[in-house]
């Protein structure tokens, strides 16, 4: 059975690369963490030489080397924080985006209203507009891109998008959202040529409210500059734990992947009742989106919660998910195609198998069936 939407998969990295990711990592905090002091679990306040906590400095120095960048700075915030302060360094209250036509996440949506910010859509998808809009609009100062999906119909290319806009419009800043896809696909915005990476440290099991900026020394250096305040830092202790968090992540990220793949096969082979189909996306974390007959998605969702399935998230691949999740297809998405809401269901494994969730499914759809 073909994969529905399979243009639209991104490319995660395999077991092999992820665990040469994770060496990368570490291999990075033994050229900054010297005599020791990676056993010491951080500093807090302002270090007069980095007016900041001196163990916050360290691990942005490791994770700009990681992921190939100048700078890196650890900010308040998550995911939604590191690009309100991203783009705060680049724009000004009425200024004009280029973003993508599909259904914008809803915190960057907030971000953009909040920051009164105007967009001028495009279809990154259609390579011709792109280029079209590009050569045309010479007043935004920013091109925003989602590096996760934000409609199954998505097939456009980070990499090939980015180096578009670099060859057209080589002044023109690009911010990219790497949310749910740092540590997990084949590179992210920077390492493709953006001026900005951001993403959150909480979908890398790190600690809550970090966000994670990567760019050019002089941005950073603007950054680190605003955030003065004491109680604005990410504390030392908190730094230590979301790097000791993210050696973790890549592994178990693409063993995750690999039960994707498996679910979304099993899932196709009329193993349960009242499946459709099912096709993988990248809707936010990749995961399967199981498409029913009937219109019983929200009944199914309620019961899986009864039989051990987290029905909600928390951060999507925060530290506390590792049960299984079976709930609602995300918003963008219900946007884009309304009949998710009641025909569609998001399975997202974590950190359990393919058999577990097919073993879930069984027993809600016993149920239903009476």
């Amino acid at each position: 059975m073909t994969q529905k939407y399979a243009d639209s998969i991104l490319p995660n990295l395999t077991i092999k690369e992820a665990t040469e990711l994770q060496f990368k990592l570490l291999d990075n905090v033994t050229k900054v963490f010297k005599y020791n002091s990676f056993f010491e679990t951080g500093d807090v306040g302002l270090h007069p030489e980095h007016n900041r906590p001196k163990t916050t400095a360290l691990v942005e120095q490791v994770l700009s080397a990681t992921f190939n960048t100048e700078a890196c700075a650890l900010v308040r915030g998550s995911g939604t924080g590191a690009i309100r302060i991203a783009l705060s360094k680049v724009v000004q209250p009425g200024d004009s985006v280029i973003v993508h036509t599909a259904p914008m996440y809803t915190t960057t949506k907030d971000t953009f209203h909040l920051m009164g910010l105007k967009q001028n859509p495009v279809n990154f998808n259609d390579e011709q507009q792109l280029r079209t809009v590009l050569e045309a609009d010479r007043s935004s100062k920013v091109f925003y891109i989602q590096h996760a999906r934000q409609q199954p119909t998505d097939t456009y290319s980070i990499k090939g998008v980015i180096q578009k806009v670099k060859t057209l419009r080589p002044e023109l800043c690009v911010i990219v959202d790497d949310n749910y896809c740092a540590m997990k696909m084949k590179g992210i915005g920077v390492e493709y040529g953006a001026d900005v990476s951001t993403f959150s440290g909480f979908k890398l099991l790190g600690p809550e409210g970090i966000g994670i900026i990567l760019g050019s020394t002089s941005l950073i250096e603007k950054i680190h500059l605003q955030n003065y305040s004491g109680g604005g830092q990410v504390q030392g202790h908190e730094a230590h734990e979301l790097l000791r968090s993210m050696a973790f992540a890549p592994v178990m990220l693409a063993i995750q992947n690999e039960q994707v793949e498996l679910l979304c096969d099993r899932l196709n082979k009329n193993e349960l009742p009242f499946v459709k189909e099912a096709y993988i996306t990248n809707s936010q974390s990749k995961n399967v989106i199981l498409e029913l007959e009937i219109p019983i998605a929200q009944e199914v969702i309620a019961k899986a919660s009864a039989h051990g399935a987290a029905t909600y998230p928390v951060g999507a691949e925060s530290k506390y998910e590792l049960l299984p999740m079976i709930y609602r297809v995300s918003g963008s998405f219900i946007e884009s195609n309304p009949e998710l809401k009641n025909f569609g269901i998001r399975i997202n494994p974590m950190k359990s198998s393919a058999d577990t969730i097919i073993r879930i499914l069984k027993e809600v759809f016993a149920e239903i069936r009476g």
